[in-house]
Formats: C-alpha cells, sequence, structure tokens
C-alpha cells in the first residue's frame, strides 16, 4: 500500500443490553446455554439441520454448531475467557475473520449490562462489507435481534 493510502476504517458495532439478573447467571446463559436460545434457523449455517451450539470453555477453544447428522461446523475461536466479565471469540462466518466480544458488568444484585463488539469489519473487501452490513439490516440488525433474545432466556430461567 503507498504511504500515502491509508487503510479503510469501518466501525465495529457495538451494542448493549440490560438484564435483570445476576452477572454470574446472565454469563452463564450466554456461554453455556447458548445451544437453547441462538436462533439457529434464522442465524446459522445448518439452519434447520442445528441441533445445539457449543462453546468450549477455554481460550483457544472452540464454537461450534452441530448438525442433526453430527456434523460440527465452526463458528470461531475462543480468543478472550474471564468468567464471568468477558468473553470473546474469533468469527469466521464471513469471507474474513472478524471478532466478537461481550463484556458482562454487574450493576446491581439483579441487574447486568452485556456490551457487545464486534470488530474487524476493515479486512472485508468493499462488496463483502455491504453484504454483511446492508442486507435485511444485517449484522447491525442481527445482533440486536440476538441480544433480545438472550436477554429474554437469562431473565426467565
Amino acid at each position: 500500500m503507498p504511504d500515502n493510502v491509508s487503510p479503510l476504517k469501518r466501525p465495529p458495532i457495538r451494542q448493549s443490553t440490560l438484564v435483570r439478573s445476576d452477572r454470574d447467571h446472565t454469563f452463564e446463559v450466554f456461554v453455556r446455554d447458548i445451544g437453547a436460545w441462538w436462533p439457529t434457523r434464522s442465524h446459522s449455517l445448518g439452519q434447520e439441520k442445528v441441533v445445539t451450539v457449543t462453546i468450549e470453555r477455554e481460550l483457544g477453544g472452540r464454537v461450534y454448531e452441530t448438525w442433526s447428522d453430527g456434523t460440527d461446523v465452526a463458528w470461531g475461536e475462543v480468543i478472550a475467557w474471564q468468567p464471568t466479565e468477558r468473553f470473546g471469540m474469533t468469527w469466521t462466518i464471513l469471507a474474513e475473520t472478524t471478532e466478537v466480544e461481550l463484556s458482562f458488568t454487574a450493576l446491581a444484585p439483579a441487574l447486568t449490562r452485556v456490551s457487545l463488539e464486534h470488530r474487524g469489519w476493515e479486512k472485508l473487501t468493499a462488496e463483502q462489507y455491504a453484504a454483511a452490513t446492508t442486507v435485511t439490516g444485517g449484522y447491525e440488525a442481527g445482533w440486536r435481534s440476538i441480544l433480545t433474545l438472550f436477554t429474554t432466556a437469562a431473565e426467565n430461567p
């Protein structure tokens, strides 16, 4: 790249939600119970074939969906693991690998702020970025939907 050209900057997607539950429970619902509340029919690679989603609870652990025929399909790898405060993963579903990180902040004994950041969009070409961010609201709308479903699951054990 010539010296006078700076790399394309694309802001991360940042969203948050308030969960009426303690931080430990909120974190566990996201990490341990993701297969129960994640909308796999609309937000997965296997759609109706998906039977569960798994996060391996360690740095370097896999994040993957399992299909009814036993096939595992990777979503990424755990890159941040600080139970019950922070979870991060690579997101390998796009044409280039991006990163998703969630932080869990206790605001009161039964109130937790969950903040999500999806970053690394500058790795995508203009066409890939447009496809990921504009089709039916793209990832912005997708994460909003995911956080709503997650909040409901965490608040209703």
